[in-house]
């Protein structure tokens, strides 16, 4: 079922052209780290632009609880009084964090070196979800775990009362345990040191550096080097968020593989840790072009548009990018369904980690609509049909993920009969208005009796 309630069955049938302009969400990263930050600065933080789906308002409600104002305006303008580096508040009651792993590994993070205790749970996708990853380093802090078997939800975080300066190397390319790791160490005396050997997307960096920490980055042969001063005294910022590649992904491969489609998604973050998919949508011969290239806030921004590419070819794509498009796999495998010939994506065993399995949920729901998939630990092979010779027909399940669930409705546009969803209540979670917004196209999506 839905992460909050009754299982809602969807189902996407063949469409026509998809044409238009799609107003994606505000990026789901940089909305997460907003609201936290600003309860980490003193003064008001202004934020426009916030995603306001299910996971960014539970870390809203977290930073409330942790003692920070959280307020929005009629206009969707969100306020963050924050109580400063260390000020964090002991909550009253569990930090609820619904379907976020990035939410409450954050929140984990940042609470981690003050000395308060907090609980953590979620739904039952994220309550199955490893935290080791996030609660072995903030230990070298000083802070305890106390978890289910397996170190999983529900989980109490005893915060460090002395912490002490870490310096960690990340030993899977995680955006969010180099960032729980940064957050600790602003309320640690010295240096914190984070060494990644592979880049991954880099918004907590720039924005810690936006809000007056003293954070450098520096690549060396043994990865990249990010040393963060701590106890700073963070400034409060005014951001506009920009929308969500992640996001985007969605109309973006369903507009290149869709017949007839020409659509244009205005003002994407093409954050180089972010940009991935493009680049490998571009190399399988999608007609994909950027258009008013800029810069806003310290991120490259652009206005996307994508047209039906009926002559797409399947590749190897590099795995050195896995980092920078890892959400998008699960549609980049559709795509690569109406591909001719194999896509070969490696370096991906993140992927058995998210929501849901999703190598396997996505490999599961492609075989039954007829293509098929080869797969391993942390690798998997599409073979692709061509344009027109996708069967489609299958009910999938989206294990309550959002992505598997919207990729499968995707595929579902292009198909040559109906693809369903066991559940599409998940989608809220990243993406509120994606059943609107793709209809607005042209796309046709239902909802079955449930």
């Amino acid at each position: 079922m839905s992460s909050h309630g009754t299982p809602i069955p969807m189902t996407s049938t063949p469409c026509g052209p998809l044409t238009g302009e799609a107003h994606v969400p505000g990026d789901k990263s940089i909305s997460h780290r907003s609201l936290i930050l600003g309860a980490m600065a003193v003064g008001e933080t202004v934020v426009t632009g916030l995603l306001e789906g299910e996971d960014v308002l539970d870390t809203a409600k977290a930073m409330r609880a942790f003692g920070a104002e959280v307020t929005r305006e009629d206009d969707g303008t969100w306020h963050v009084h924050g109580v400063g580096v260390g000020g964090f508040a002991e909550p009253d009651n569990v930090i609820d964090c619904g379907n976020s792993g990035t939410g409450v590994r954050l929140i984990m993070g940042s609470m981690a070196t003050c000395d308060i205790t907090a609980t953590f749970s979620g739904d039952a996708s994220l309550n199955g979800r490893p935290m080791a990853r996030v609660t072995d380093p903030i230990a070298l802090f000083g802070a305890q775990a106390v978890g289910r078997k397996g170190g999983r939800l529900p989980m109490t975080i005893v915060g460090a009362k002395a912490p002490v300066p870490v310096r960690y190397e990340v030993p899977m390319p995680s955006a969010q345990v180099k960032s729980a790791v940064l957050l600790a160490g602003l309320n640690v005396p010295g240096q914190t040191v984070v060494i990644e050997k592979e880049a991954t997307r880099d918004h907590t960096e720039r924005m810690l550096a936006g809000f007056g920490a003293e954070i450098s980055v520096e690549d060396t042969h043994a990865g990249r080097v990010i040393t963060l001063t701590g106890q700073p005294e963070l400034k409060p910022q005014t951001i506009v968020v920009p929308r969500d590649p992640s996001s985007a992904a969605f109309p973006v491969c369903a507009a290149v593989i869709t017949p007839g489609s020409d659509v244009l998604v205005p003002n994407i973050g093409l954050n180089p840790t972010r940009a991935g998919l493009f680049t490998t949508l571009r190399e399988m011969g999608a007609d994909l072009t950027y258009e008013n290239e800029r810069v806003e806030g310290g991120e490259p921004v652009a206005d996307l548009r994508a047209k039906f590419s009926p002559d797409l070819k399947g590749i190897e794509v590099d795995p050195a990018r896995a980092a920078s498009m890892i959400d998008e796999y699960p549609v980049l495998s559709v795509v690569a369904s109406f591909a001719q010939g194999d896509t070969v994506m490696r370096g991906v065993k993140e992927l058995r980690v998210k929501e849901s399995d999703r190598i396997d949920a996505m490999a599961t729901g492609l075989r039954l609509n007829g293509v098929e998939v080869d797969e391993g630990d942390d690798w998997w092979i599409v073979k692709g049909l061509g344009h027109g010779n996708v069967e489609g027909g299958a009910t999938c399940a989206s294990h309550l993920d959002h992505r598997i669930a919207m990729s499968f409705m995707v595929m579902g546009m292009a198909t040559q009969k109906p693809v369903s969803v066991d559940d599409g209540g998940p989608i809220a979670t990243s993406f509120p208005i994606f059943e609107p917004l793709m209809g607005a196209l042209g796309a046709q999506l239902s909802h079955q009796a449930g």
